[in-house]
């Protein structure tokens, strides 16, 4: 009986050991805790008084700097005005007439209000043949502008490929068109800072999700237009025969904004295609598939330089729209 009841308040006092213990503890982390909040205070007012003196020694630096730059300026203007001053007499000297600004008042102009009528002829005489002078130069400059102009309407780009912009696109976005069902309404990245918008009719020849995400041919300078309310700003191609149209595939490692090249014929893209002179409709009987499924303007390829040739999927021999 006495043992058992040893036993139990050796229990409870072990218990209570070791709740002083966790108390000590708790009270320990909570005297750091303190500590380190305090220190924390005392480091933020530090931070701000030394904003706050370097906000002083900079507003500082800067009316300095101000104090300095009027200082200059005053000095700049009166030399100016000495310089105009000089000016103004050895022109009074040599006889030039002074004109003052309206509802200003001219430096050093009393002397040479007399008008024309009182300088020396010999300064007349001179200023009048620098007059013809410089009339004869300017109609030379115009007849130059006139000759130059006159041989570049001659000199006119050939119409052919070279004036088409065919660059390589990706479909980031392609979607049905709100108000035809023939139409897809396309984003196409060229590489520039926004994507394209395009108006294509291939809804009954190639599915949606074959549109998407896709690499095309995209013709980029031609004039926008709106396709029922909403504006295309270029156009895909695609080898087109009498039931069939497939997107015309750039090459693997194409990448949005590769340039499209043809053997022969240079780049000189118009900035953008004049629908009166119909360039693109002068071009199109020429572009066509080869027996290959090579994409060409005349038998000469369609290229994107070190990457690979334009190609059709299954069309051979068709045109190219």
């Amino acid at each position: 009986m006495f043992s058992r009841k040893f036993a139990k308040v050796s229990s409870l006092f072990q218990s209570a050991t070791y709740l002083n213990a966790y108390c000590s503890h708790k009270y320990l982390k909570m005297i750091s805790l303190e500590s380190v909040i305090e220190n924390n205070n005392k480091s933020m007012k530090l931070v701000d008084a030394l904003k706050c003196e370097l906000t002083s020694i900079q507003a500082e630096l800067l009316n300095r700097k101000k104090r300095e730059l009027r200082g200059e300026n005053a000095r700049l203007q009166k030399q100016v005005e000495s310089v105009k001053a000089e000016l103004i007499a050895l022109e009074c000297r040599n006889g030039k007439k002074q004109i003052p600004l309206p509802g200003a008042c001219s430096l050093n102009t009393a002397s040479c209000d007399d008008g024309k009528d009182n300088q020396p002829q010999q300064f007349q005489k001179k200023e009048n043949v620098e007059k013809t002078k410089l009339k004869n130069e300017k109609k030379a400059t115009r007849e130059k502008t006139q000759e130059k102009t006159n041989n570049a309407a001659i000199i006119e780009v050939p119409v052919d490929v070279r004036r088409l912009d065919l660059r390589i696109g990706k479909i980031v976005e392609v979607s049905r068109h709100p108000d035809a069902d023939s139409l897809y309404v396309e984003k196409i990245d060229c590489g520039e800072s926004q994507p394209r918008t395009v108006i294509s009719g291939l809804v009954k020849f190639v599915p949606l999700e074959e549109m998407e995400n896709r690499l095309v041919v995209v013709l980029c300078n031609l004039k926008p237009v709106k396709m029922r309310g909403i504006l295309s700003e270029a156009m895909v191609l695609c080898a087109s025969s009498t039931d069939k149209i497939e997107v015309l595939n750039p090459p693997e490692n194409a990448v949005p904004g590769d340039l499209v090249h043809c053997e022969g014929f240079p780049r000189e893209p118009d900035a953008q295609l004049n629908p009166k002179k119909k360039i693109f409709e002068t071009c199109a009987p020429d572009l066509k598939t080869n027996g290959s499924l090579v994409a060409c303007f005349k038998d000469s390829p369609l290229h994107v330089p070190g990457k690979g040739q334009i190609l059709a999927q299954t069309l051979k021999n068709v045109q190219v729209k």
